[in-house]
C-alpha cells in the first residue's frame, strides 16, 4: 500500500490549494520578518496536516529547523520521552544544556516540530515516533505534554526570539478507531481549542466537501465522483483514509 503521509518538502505532489493551506501559507510567509510566534496546527487524523505544512515550506524560502525524534519503544514513560526529546535537541544542535538549545534555535526562521518527530517510525522501522507512543500510552502521555508546556512558560522570554510551529494532535484509539481530542469531540474539542488559543495561535486543517473531492480526484484520476462521496460519508472529509480505501478497492 502506498504511504500517503508526507514527511519532507519534496514528497508532496498533486496538491490542492485549499482555504486551510492558504491560512498556513500566510502564517509561514510572515515568519521571515517576525519572531515570537508559537503556532499549533491541528486537524483530525487523515486530514493532511503534514501535506499542508510541507507544501507551504516548499514554496517559501525559510531557514527551517525540523528535528527528528527516535524513541526506542512505545512503552517509554513520559519522563523518559521528555528526557530523550531534549537530549536529541542538544545533540542535534551541538550544545550541552537546554538553555543553549533556546539560544541556538534563534538562528532559524522557524522551528518545526512535525512528522520527523511525530511519525519517525516511517524513517526508521526499528524506532517509534511521538504519535505512535501517544496512541499506545493514551492518557499516560499527559505528564510529557505538561512538561513541554512548563518549559514553554519557563522560557517565554527566550522564545520571544523564536518561531515555533507544532503539528499537534492528542490522538487515542477507542474501539479500534482513532480520535483526536482537539477536533473530534465537538463542544469539548472547541473548549480545548479555546483554551489553547489563549497561549498560542491555532490553525485548524479542515476541508469542505468540494475541496475533499478535488483532493481525492487529483490523486485518483479515474475514480467516479459518486464513489468518492460515498467514502466521504463513511470516513468524513479525511483524504488519507479515502486514499487508502480506494487503493484497497483497486
Amino acid at each position: 500500500m502506498a504511504d500517503y503521509k508526507v514527511q519532507s518538502e519534496g514528497d508532496n505532489e498533486d496538491f490542492v490549494y485549499t482555504r486551510s493551506f492558504r491560512s498556513i501559507y500566510r502564517m509561514f510567509r510572515s515568519l521571515k520578518n517576525r519572531k515570537g510566534r508559537f503556532v499549533l496546527i491541528i486537524g483530525s487524523p487523515g486530514t493532511g496536516k503534514s501535506a499542508n505544512i510541507y507544501s507551504a515550506l516548499k514554496i517559501l524560502d525559510l531557514n527551517v529547523y525540523d528535528p527528528t525524534l527516535f524513541l526506542d519503544n512505545d512503552q517509554m514513560s513520559s519522563n523518559e520521552v521528555f528526557s530523550e526529546f531534549y537530549k536529541t535537541l542538544r545533540k542535534d544542535l551541538g550544545v550541552k544544556t537546554n538553555e543553549e538549545v533556546y539560544q541556538k534555535v534563534q538562528e532559524y526562521d522557524v522551528v518545526l516540530l512535525a512528522d520527523k518527530i511525530l511519525d519517525s517510525e516511517f524513517i526508521d522501522k526499528d524506532k517509534v515516533g511521538l504519535s505512535l507512543w501517544s496512541l499506545n500510552k493514551g492518557f499516560d502521555t499527559f505528564p510529557f505534554y505538561y512538561g513541554v508546556l512548563m518549559e514553554y512558560l519557563k522560557h517565554r522570554k527566550e522564545l520571544k526570539k523564536v518561531n515555533v510551529v507544532i503539528q499537534t494532535a492528542f490522538v487515542f484509539r477507542m474501539r479500534g478507531v482513532k480520535y483526536d481530542l482537539l477536533t473530534d469531540f465537538y463542544i469539548f474539542s472547541q473548549i480545548l481549542v479555546f483554551i489553547l488559543n489563549q497561549f498560542f495561535e491555532v490553525i485548524k486543517i479542515a476541508y469542505s466537501e468540494e475541496e475533499t473531492l478535488q483532493i481525492v480526484k487529483n490523486n485518483f484520476k479515474d475514480v467516479d465522483e459518486d464513489q468518492i462521496r460515498s467514502f466521504i460519508n463513511k470516513y468524513g472529509r479525511k483524504p488519507r483514509f479515502i486514499f487508502e480505501a480506494l487503493e484497497k478497492e483497486e
